[in-house]
């Protein structure tokens, strides 16, 4: 990835090539499933080999509501859906878009009037929407997901619980080992098996056990495909998951910005699905987090969840925003060559995540490499005598000071409060929602004051994250101040950290090099080292520097 980033400022490419990395290219993808059609537009970045999504819209079109007679698409189904499209269509051209892809699913695979339907939406708006299996619709879901998460050496579990079927899909960074489709799915059990409600137990228990037979074959092929020894993680996409991960939120009052990457334990699943079970279905459309039409198809969804879980015997999940519709984007990426190995682009998803943010901010590139460089040469330098942290936190330090004065893009005043707002608001994939939220707060507090109770960035921090930032964020602190000037000045350092002191030595690029405005940077960061862990700080030139 850092060929793809440095590919702009290299000398030695063609006006051509260079005009080609600039242009940015728009392509818009369509989800057409049983519950919601989904518009997606995305802005493709040549250059970094990757994407962001500028627009998502959604709308309720239920065409896995079919006719109870015949398995038709009914009429109301499909004019909805004609409405939606109309839409999707005008708000993707007026983007700009090259070109709109789109896909259906198990509704149109299963409908009757199917294909006809497809025909028509192709002669009266103009769009070339295919029919997929159940089997593509997985791999375009195992796309989406690695679009926007680091598999690092784990396998991964991914579940997708659509309206009208569920995708089970076992992958790691290099391949994905098995892809299943099961025909369950939130709207198709509300159609076919709910008639009152709230559900008794007797209900409950049948709804589980068809979920559980339905289920099985799926199961049964991925935890054949896992080999001895490994755990797999577990991922959810898609409505019902992020429903269960803003349910949660809601109760907890945080109201996180983003819910990709939360965490849900099985436990947090079960108490809640014991919560909404006695609810009438007017009760559940007024909770806090999911919309009325979520509500409505809420409880099967969940039981399909937690049946998936409890055989899977998985003990939590991960939330992704990402699924079919970002797989589309990157299939379209890989067929126009902007993607040449999907798991080249995968195994380096973190990296490129904070470049594109960095670029989308106008951060001053080669100063934030100089303090990212800097911060993580004193995360290395003082290891096992100022913190005890692993590579995990290295890795966020080193992306917070990429990203510490993205704040710059909104004004100077306050600058690190900005960034800490951009970044914990902002699209970093590849970071859980935790990982986020520390890099976020250690750009926070890599100036000015140290953290207090009243700070809403610090009442977001446990314990545990807690400690990560008022230590690492000292360090961001010497690395910002080393960087004053827009071109490098100091060729070397040496940090170590004895006792209660913590002792800096410079060296300049050359002899004559005056490092008098450095010194007095570092030296105003004196009162946080103090106020925070009670270290001394000194600073100085290494011997025999001028």
């Amino acid at each position: 990835m850092r060929e793809c980033a440095t590919a702009l400022r290299d000398p030695e490419l063609t006006a051509q090539n260079t005009a080609v990395l600039n242009g940015m290219r728009r392509v818009a993808a369509i989800d057409l499933g049983s519950n919601s059609t989904h518009l997606v537009i995305a802005e493709v970045d040549p250059l970094l080999c990757s994407f962001s999504v500028l627009v998502a819209e959604k709308s309720t079109t239920r065409l896995g509501e079919r006719d109870v007679d015949n398995g038709e698409l009914t009429v109301a189904a499909m004019e909805r859906t004609r409405l939606a499209l109309r839409h999707c269509r005008e708000l993707a051209r007026s983007h700009g878009v090259e070109e709109i892809i789109g896909v259906a699913t198990s509704a149109m695979r299963e409908a009757p009037n199917g294909l006809a339907f497809l025909a028509e939406l192709r002669e009266s708006l103009g769009l070339n929407l295919e029919v997929i299996s159940g089997t593509e619709e997985a791999r375009l879901i195992y796309l989406g997901v690695l679009s926007g998460k680091d598999f690092s050496e784990s396998p991964h579990l991914i579940l997708d619980i659509g309206g009208g079927s569920t995708e089970l899909v076992l992958a790691d960074a290099k391949e994905a080992r098995a892809l299943t489709s099961a025909r369950v799915g939130a709207v198709r059990l509300q159609r076919d098996f709910v008639k009152r409600e709230p559900l008794d137990r007797e209900r409950v228990d049948f709804l589980r056990a068809f979920i559980q037979g339905s289920l099985e074959p799926s199961v049964d092929k991925v935890l054949r495909r896992l080999n001895p020894g490994e755990t797999p993680v577990m991922v959810a996409t898609s409505g019902t998951a992020m429903a269960v991960a803003a349910l949660l939120e809601a109760e907890s009052a945080r109201n996180s910005a983003r819910l990709h990457g939360k965490v849900v334990s099985k436990i947090e699943l079960d108490g809640l699905v014991e919560r909404i079970l006695p609810l009438t279905p007017l009760q559940r459309k007024e909770l806090t987090g999911i919309n009325e039409r979520r509500a409505e198809i809420l409880v099967p969804g969940l039981l399909v969840l937690q049946t998936a879980m409890a055989l899977l015997g998985a003990k939590q999940f991960e939330v992704s925003d990402r699924a079919l519709r970002e797989g589309l984007i990157v299939d379209w990426m890989l067929r126009h060559g902007l993607i040449v190995d999907r798991f080249a682009y995968q195994s380096e998803i973190r990296e490129r995540t904070v470049w594109h943010q960095a670029r989308k901010f106008g951060v001053d590139e080669d100063r934030v490499e100089r303090v990212a460089a800097n911060a993580i040469t004193l995360f290395d330098q003082t290891k096992g005598s100022f913190h005890d942290f692993s590579e995990q936190q290295r890795e966020l330090l080193w992306a917070a000071a990429m990203l510490h004065n993205c704040g710059l893009h909104i004004n100077t005043s306050g600058y690190h409060k900005h960034s800490w707002y951009l970044i914990n608001n902002g699209e970093l994939l590849g970071y859980s929602q935790s990982e986020q939220l520390l890099i976020a707060s250690l750009a926070r507090y890599h100036r000015r004051s140290l953290p207090k109770k009243r700070h809403e960035s610090w009442l977001l921090l446990d314990r545990d994250q807690r400690r990560i930032v008022e230590t690492l964020s000292l360090l961001l602190r010497l690395a910002a101040a080393m960087n004053r000037r827009p071109e490098a000045v100091i060729a070397a350092f040496e940090a170590r950290c004895i006792g209660g002191s913590f002792n800096l030595k410079l060296q300049p690029c050359n002899a004559t090099e005056d490092l008098s405005l450095e010194l007095w940077s570092l030296e105003s960061c004196a009162a946080a080292f103090t106020d925070s862990g009670g270290y001394s700080l000194s600073c100085g030139l290494i011997s025999g520097a001028a």
